[in-house]
């Protein structure tokens, strides 16, 4: 089975119309695709094919990203809890298994703690916990990083630095940087349906969020190792052999804390969607 239907969750106030895919029969899995510039639901139909033999699998849109036009709300993370809880209501499983990349990590542990009954297992493929410009730059930049967010969302500065960012060949170099492990795979192809995510109407406004860390689920490692622990299902962490170092070293940190099973996948920030069979591969390894 595969279908796309669309989910009328009210979030913070406001109508959130999510789409949505279905693909498979049988127990249901939730795969979150991650939030970034090119973040889409479509980077999960790869990993949904390799799992839909034996499970039907729904994945939806985080609310300002997707390869659609974004509604407008206010992006930050208390929208973003209270996004998968409208969702989980619209959709309660209970799920066999809850998937969720790179940034969706920390929302969906939380939200594995707030419904305790809605998971029987987590799997986080390269997860991360901050966002570019804190990775790059670090925390006391802060009000540079709000600056900057506050700049990409005034009309017609923000339209003209937003285009500087979503070009072609900034997109093939970032994908070739961190987001695929082998450079090879970034085609030209895929780098047009990219771009077509990053021309959506609203987009920028998701971007401007991500990149200066306004998503970030937690402000510090030791409050994203702190959302782990008792009281959650059993979880998996697949961590990507070309990971970028610093975020491979938050991934290595949380395997390390022994509150979650660590198993290795090729590729970088994106093995989902890069190595889906390898990435399925590891997910149903006992």
């Amino acid at each position: 089975m595969r279908e796309t239907a669309t989910l009328d969750l009210t979030v913070a106030g406001r109508s959130v119309p999510t789409p949505c895919d279905r693909i498979g029969g049988g127990p249901d899995v939730l795969l979150l695709p991650a939030l970034s510039t090119i973040a889409s639901r479509a980077e999960m139909r790869g990993l949904a094919d390799q799992l839909s033999w034996d499970h039907r699998c729904l994945i939806p849109d985080w609310p300002g990203f997707g390869a659609h036009p974004r509604a407008r709300l206010p992006l930050n993370p208390a929208t973003f809890h209270a996004y998968l809880d409208a969702l989980l209501a619209a959709a309660p499983g209970p799920y066999a298994l809850g998937v969720a990349a790179g940034h969706a990590a920390g929302y969906l542990v939380a939200a594995a703690r707030r419904h305790p009954k809605a998971f029987a297992r987590l799997v986080l493929v390269a997860p991360t916990w901050r966002g570019p410009l804190p990775t790059v730059m670090g925390p006391e930049r802060r009000g540079l990083f709000t600056a900057i967010r506050r700049s990409v969302e005034t009309p017609g500065l923000g339209d003209a630095l937003y285009a500087l960012n979503i070009r072609p060949k900034v997109i093939g170099r970032m994908m070739r940087a961190h987001v695929y492990g082998d450079a090879a795979h970034v085609t030209d192809a895929l780098i047009a349906e990219k771009t077509a995510i990053t021309r959506q109407r609203g987009a920028r406004f998701g971007t401007a969020a991500f990149v200066t860390g306004g998503l970030d689920p937690v402000p510090t490692r030791e409050a994203f190792l702190a959302l782990f622990g008792d009281g959650l299902p059993p979880i998996r962490v697949l961590r990507p052999s070309r990971a970028p170092r610093r975020s491979g070293a938050e991934m290595d940190a949380l395997v390390a804390s022994g509150r979650v099973e660590g198993r290795p996948v090729p590729g970088a920030l994106s093995p989902h969607e890069e190595y889906p069979a390898e990435t399925a591969e590891a997910i149903r390894a006992a």
